[in-house]
């Protein structure tokens, strides 16, 4: 059963059944909504809405949870990007709806960063998302349905084209999200599924979207729930580190001990350390020639400035991203609760619009601190992306360095490289196309003894030196190169070309190669994070109510386990403590279980880093 929510005449709710459209199941008030999806969530439906954040968080402030989705926001721009749909895109009559455009990422590549060189549940868990066709990926039976990307042509290795070679965007006058009647949701809907079913993977598309639905529900529930937060430890760090908490304007005390003994020693005593341009030029004027006040450059030279510059911009940095302003404004009745963006780059990855939850520091990680009667469930899938390019490439020996062990000690025990920091530098280097330095001289190594996990990637740099589009696992493509790309290798084509001209098109294009061979690894590793996600979600909603509460996480989660973090390969779940191993072994099993999803019986494993504590601090090391 798919229900469409969406908007009706007279500032009403309109729930629609999709097997029969022309009967609206409810038509209520804003404030009636969460009874009557709570009443209609019984049957286990499958809601279809224009956008998962601007509907559920109303939903979880009435404690009404709902176990899936569709959410047409982020998977219309699935749509739209992927290769794997161009085909029936381009035969598609029926336009894209306006509102489409405040998806994330739906721009291209404009304002893409490219890499820099060098650089046992209930009955209803059984089905990872509940798609029928999906049960036997997770029963790991039988070949992978989902075929690994490297034995598709239609994904890495083949070249989409330039911009001309996608059919424009195509719009028409429908509402801004947050107010799509509900027709229009039912016909938006109808067109993706149409879209996906003629698509080159139907079943790997049905599954993108699902597991991307699936997020978004994750990343409102994160934010409803919070991280605990203990603000008294978190003050305590602050002052350890900056010295007591400063009168407005003014710095801690320690700053300006430290800007002080810059300044000195710079014999500059006006210098404004937190100006870049002027910091720069105070620099080169005491003789220290760097381009940049990057931490990785300064530490290049010797000079009696540069070690209490990077204490300066240590504390600088903890000051403005985690200090007492940031409590103040982050943290509200013991809980963190940033605002994820769910598939908010171009990968696939998830970003956030507040809070810098994605780059919270070791140092005030002390400050997570569970509930009384409570635990932590820390999980790190080790190596991760590492893993998912064996698992793309089928390469079973770099699988086979990975089993049971430690990743990289696996390379250094097959006798490919010397030591496990050769082993990292080398796979972060094939991943990221360094062609240089320990990277350059370490990769030709890898390509010896992993040639199918090399070729692959070398094979998406190819089509991204071209112009071209690469596509994950699933079936999210990379976008397209921007204007600029273009122009650039345009100029370097021109009869009257200069060698400038040409070695910038080459340049800009083996920076574009870069950003396509780290887009499929790391995009199909965002989607096995997804996968592992929506499983324990699944697992955890299960689990009965416990007689230990955590009021502060709200009426929807306050006797359930609830995953109350997510970093790219890193979870926490929030737990009453006399569940914690159970949940900790679900966490386990639900990695494994993604890992079957996506790559079948092929051999790789996904081992956790896995951690039951009191503090996040205490999961480090």
């Amino acid at each position: 059963m798919r229900i469409a929510i969406g908007t009706a005449p007279r500032g009403r709710v309109a729930l629609v059944d999709l097997g029969e459209p022309a009967q609206p199941l409810a038509v209520v008030a804003p404030d009636e909504l969460p009874a009557t999806v709570a009443e209609l969530e019984r049957q286990r439906p499958r809601w279809v809405w224009s956008d998962v954040r601007r509907w559920y968080p109303a939903l979880l402030a009435a404690g009404v949870r709902v176990e899936r989705c569709h959410d047409l926001l982020l998977g219309g721009a699935i749509v739209e990007g992927s290769a794997d749909v161009l085909a029936a895109r381009a035969a598609d009559d029926e336009v894209r709806p306006q509102w489409l455009a405040a998806a994330p990422n739906l721009a291209g590549g404009e304002g893409v960063t490219v890499p820099a060189a060098g650089a046992a549940a209930a009955p209803r868990g059984t089905a990872l998302f509940e798609i029928g066709e999906f049960d036997e990926f997770g029963d790991g039976g039988g070949a992978p349905i989902v075929g690994p990307v490297a034995a598709d042509d239609r994904a890495v290795g083949s070249t989409v084209g330039g911009a001309s070679a996608a059919p424009a965007g195509r719009e028409a006058s429908d509402p801004l999200a947050g107010d799509v009647p509900v027709e229009a949701v039912v016909a938006e809907y109808r067109r993706q599924m149409r879209l996906v079913e003629a698509s080159a993977r139907p079943r790997a598309m049905q599954l993108l979207l699902a597991a991307e639905s699936a997020g978004a529900l994750i990343g409102v529930e994160l934010q409803a729930a919070g991280l605990p937060w203990n603000r008294a430890v978190h003050e305590a760090v602050l002052e350890r580190e900056l010295g007591a908490k400063p009168k407005p304007g003014w710095k801690p005390a320690r700053m300006e001990a430290l800007a002080l003994e810059v300044r000195a020693a710079l014999e500059q005593p006006t210098v404004n350390l937190d100006s870049q341009v002027e910091l720069l030029r105070a620099l080169r004027r005491a003789g220290i020639q760097v381009a940049s006040t990057a931490k990785w450059e300064l530490r290049e030279h010797d000079h009696p400035a540069i070690a209490p510059l990077l204490a300066y911009k240590r504390l600088s940095r903890l000051l403005s991203a985690n200090g007492w302003s940031w409590l103040d404004e982050w943290i509200v009745d013991g809980r963190f609760r940033p605002d994820y963006v769910p598939g908010g780059t171009a990968t696939g990855r998830w970003a956030t619009s507040g809070g810098g939850a994605l780059q919270l520091p070791k140092n005030v990680r002390a400050a997570v601190v569970a509930d009384p009667g409570w635990k932590l469930v820390v999980a790190d899938a080790a190596q991760l992306e590492p893993r998912v390019l064996a698992g793309l490439a089928r390469d079973e020996a770099l699988a086979g360095a990975a089993r049971g062990t430690d990743l990289y000690r696996g390379i250094v025990d097959a006798g490919v490289v010397e030591t496990r920091d050769q082993a990292k530098v080398a796979i972060l280097g094939a991943m990221y196309g360094a062609t240089t330095g320990d990277s350059g001289r370490l990769v030709p190594r890898l390509a010896r003894a992993y040639p199918r996990a090399m070729a692959l990637v070398d094979r998406a740099a190819a089509v991204g030196e071209r112009g071209g589009r690469v596509t994950t696992n699933l079936g999210r493509s990379s976008p397209l190169p921007p204007a600029s790309w273009r122009e650039t290798q345009a100029r370097a084509s021109d009869p009257e070309a200069t060698a400038v001209d040409e070695r910038r098109a080459r340049s800009v294009a083996r920076e574009w190669g870069r950003f396509t061979r780290n887009f499929v690894v790391q995009g199909s590793a965002a989607e096995w994070a997804l996968c592992w996600m929506a499983a324990l979600r699944t697992r955890l909603s299960a689990l009965p109510p416990s007689n230990t509460r955590a009021p502060r996480s709200g009426t929807a989660f306050a006797e359930v386990p609830h995953l109350v973090y997510f970093l790219h390969d890193e979870i926490i779940v929030h737990t009453p403590a006399d569940r914690a191993d159970e949940v900790a072994a679900a966490v386990a099993e639900c990695a494994a279980s993604s890992g079957r999803l996506l790559f079948g019986d092929f051999p790789v494993d996904f081992p956790l880093e896995l951690a039951v504590v009191d503090s996040y601090a205490m999961a480090e090391g």
